[in-house]
């Protein structure tokens, strides 16, 4: 860390207060890892008391502040409340934390929001809420606010759509994409080692539209979602196709953490996997998650 440039640290969670030279500060796990010589004040979203998980009657509310550990708490938390039966997404939650193969110390630091405003393709926060349709609430300078879906969000490697001064206030996962059932499927190099393809299956029930929904994460620099309605599942080939046809080889994930052709490959089959999975008839007491594959 190297930041013997910043001279304040405001508690604040109001973007009137940000100026040019400010960083939003919730965990800062990456900002303190990357370090910066450009910073001149931290902004501290700590103070604002947001609540780190509400349930509503219209799903999930994870404040931004949210640090993994308490996410990662939240099945269990929840395991005697009626969400818990009802919510079979809930499954997908610490497999999700468990990508990040990182210490407690970073659990109990790192942040929901600051995983997904740092826009890696291996961030499992933002792997976990695009899968499960998560809304992104967005506050700006002026009192503006915006709404924005966290597949859309995240535009590229370190890159997405929030603008200078806007901080990412929470994260909405709808309670009709947690009724569904899922699949999880993960590939890394090595076994402790940084996240290649994440990809995520999701089917709705049949009264929430039945749809048919992957993620392709970590492989791809931002996230891709293919929907497939109820009653036009693909077949094998059919979501081959789909994949070609809504992932360009550039999109493919360049890095030492593993090359675009074999990310390509293991989307491939990693799909097929998931789209076999959940369209044949669920097995009784069977796992939704495939959390230790490597």
């Amino acid at each position: 860390m190297d930041m013997n440039t910043v001279t304040d640290l405001v508690p604040t969670a109001d973007p009137a207060d940000w100026r040019e030279g400010d960083a939003w500060l919730a965990g800062g796990t990456v900002l303190f890892s990357y370090g910066s010589q450009t910073l001149r004040r931290l902004l501290d979203l700590t103070s604002a008391g947001w609540p780190a998980l509400t349930v509503t009657d219209d799903g999930l509310e994870i404040a931004a502040t949210c640090t993994v550990a308490e996410l990662y708490a939240f099945p269990e938390a929840a395991a005697s409340a009626p969400v818990r039966d009802a919510w079979r997404a809930l499954d997908l939650v610490r497999p999700c934390c468990d990508a990040f193969v990182a210490s407690f110390k970073i659990w109990n630091t790192s942040t929901v929001g600051g995983n997904v405003a740092t826009s890696l393709p291996a961030g499992p926060m933002t792997s976990l809420t695009a899968a499960l349709d998560g809304v992104a609430e967005v506050w700006g300078p002026g009192g503006a606010r915006r709404t924005q879906p966290v597949a859309e969000l995240v535009t590229g490697e370190m890159r997405n759509t929030l603008a200078p001064g806007e901080l990412l206030r929470a994260i909405r996962l709808p309670a009709a994409a947690l009724r569904a059932r899922t699949a999880f499927r993960r590939l890394s190099l090595s076994n402790l080692g940084r996240t290649g393809v994440l990809l995520i299956g999701r089917l709705d029930a049949p009264a929430d539209g039945g749809a048919l929904v992957i993620t392709v994460t970590a492989s791809t620099r931002r996230p891709v979602q293919l929907r497939f309605p109820a009653g036009a599942y693909p077949d094998a080939a059919g979501l081959a196709a789909a994949i070609d046809a809504a992932i360009p080889s550039d999109l493919y994930h360049d890095d030492i953490h593993g090359l675009p052709e074999w990310r390509r490959d293991m989307t491939y089959r990693l799909a097929e996997e998931i789209r076999t999975e959940l369209t044949s008839p669920p097995v009784e007491g069977a796992s939704t998650t495939d959390g230790g594959r490597r």
